[in-house]
């Protein structure tokens, strides 16, 4: 049941960030993630019982050095989230994913602006047409 809760909070965080969940492997516990162009890491989850850490990791040679950020995190002391911990691999992969960097608390949800501005969009417009 834990894993299943787990693939769900992933696929939650997938679904406002530009990762997608490309595999999510039971018996591994073993959570892959992939977004254009080409960055891709996975997730290691920690068994229930025994008390480890998430483990955050990449195939891709370009995209390892931008999860020490997320890998320096989750050793730091307490127990993290996997939410938690995707928003450190989000947050360390916005420059090869090309947004802007952000601080910390300045870090909203990812859709979060583009939602805000669509209804003043709309009303600028129905302004112009109004006069």
């Amino acid at each position: 049941v834990a894993s299943a809760a787990l693939a769900e909070a992933a696929e939650r965080w997938c679904a406002r960030t530009p990762f997608q969940l490309i595999a999510a492997e039971e018996t591994e516990r073993r959570m892959d993630f992939y977004a254009e162009p080409g960055v891709s890491f996975y997730v290691l989850c920690p068994e229930a019982a025994c008390g480890d850490n998430f483990h955050v990791w990449s195939e891709s040679e370009d995209c390892l050095p931008f999860l020490q950020l997320a890998q320096d995190y989750i050793s730091s002391c307490g127990k993290k989230t996997l939410h938690e911990i995707l928003e450190k691999v989000f947050k360390s992969f916005r420059p090869l994913l090309g947004l802007p960097d952000v601080d910390d608390d300045a870090f909203e949800e990812y859709n979060a602006d583009v939602e805000e501005e669509e209804p003043e969009a709309d009303h600028q417009q129905m302004g112009v047409s109004q006069q």
